[in-house]
């Protein structure tokens, strides 16, 4: 088994904004220390959540060495420099281990999208490129593109290439990836509705949206799976999943955002396309976070 990068729960960690657009570091800077404080076992900076979609290439860099200094090294910094583009994601990977980044995740092209043997050789030339470990991410409700087991498998050979943040939402690809291929690579749930059946499995933690607004509760559902107290665990997982819902109710990263300005965090507005949430979502929304005390 290569070296794992964390156990737990990582957070795939917002990027607050200005009122402007601009990326507003001091509440950046607060979040990753609140995080941290709450028990987060690792900062995934710059991936979906974290809206690197629509950041110019000088904001993506700085916000990955940002992230990089404030953490200081109490956890593990794990930058989002996927790309469709090969070429750019080669660069995009390097200037991320030049500036500090402990890992890197890596998700499937999109738009253009490729073939398996495509995959292979997009993720295997940024693997070459690089001197720190990656995780994969699959989702391809997003991309268009589903890995196939043996691409994993084919992939967990590189020396490089440790993990897979797995998005699909099928818990049966899940349970025969972690059969295939659990020996060689690290699988971490990409929904935060699936962190106590993919740990279940043999899974070693989840790259969580809900640690945002819920960091220690998310950790300790995670710990409790690494502690083999499930039962403690499944209560954890029922219990938020009116919030894991309700954070999901319109394009992720707009309720977890909206979730942090309501609970008196300053995380801004999304960037455009995405835009402010219907009031009726927003309605949902405040029932969950006030059932679990986060809105006085």
């Amino acid at each position: 088994m290569k070296n794992t990068i964390f156990t737990g729960a990582g957070i795939a960690i917002i990027t607050p904004f200005n009122a402007d657009g601009s990326v507003n570091y001091d509440k950046l800077g607060e979040l990753i220390d609140t995080q941290i404080a709450a028990g987060t076992d690792a900062i995934i900076i710059c991936g979906t959540t974290g809206e690197a979609s629509t950041m110019t290439d000088e904001e993506h860099l700085e916000c990955i060495r940002y992230t990089v200094e404030r953490t200081a090294g109490r956890v593990p910094v794990i930058a989002g420099t996927g790309s469709n583009d090969t070429r750019y994601a080669v660069e995009l990977s390097k200037e991320a281990e030049a500036v500090g980044a402990d890992g890197l995740l890596l998700v499937t092209p999109y738009y253009n999208k490729t073939t398996q043997k495509g995959l292979i050789l997009h993720f295997t030339a940024i693997a070459d490129a690089v001197n720190i470990p990656i995780v994969l991410y699959n989702i391809p409700g997003r991309t268009g593109v589903n890995m196939d087991i043996a691409t994993i498998k084919k992939l967990s050979e590189h020396r490089n290439i440790v993990g897979v943040k797995e998005a699909s939402g099928n818990i049966s690809y899940a349970a025969k990836l972690i059969a295939e291929c659990g020996e060689n690579i690290d699988v971490y749930s990409g929904n935060d509705d699936m962190i106590v059946p993919i740990m279940s499995l043999g899974g070693k933690g989840v790259i969580s949206v809900l640690s945002n607004v819920a960091p220690a509760e998310t950790h300790q559902m995670a710990q409790y799976c690494l502690d083999n107290d499930f039962a403690s665990a499944q209560k954890l997982q029922i219990d938020y999943l009116d919030l894991i819902n309700a954070l999901f109710i319109e394009v992720n990263p707009i309720p977890v955002k909206e979730a942090l300005n309501m609970t008196g965090f300053a995380a801004g507005p999304c960037r455009l396309p995405l835009c402010e949430m219907t009031d009726e979502h927003k309605a949902v929304l405040r029932a969950a976070l006030e059932n679990h005390g986060l809105i006085k």
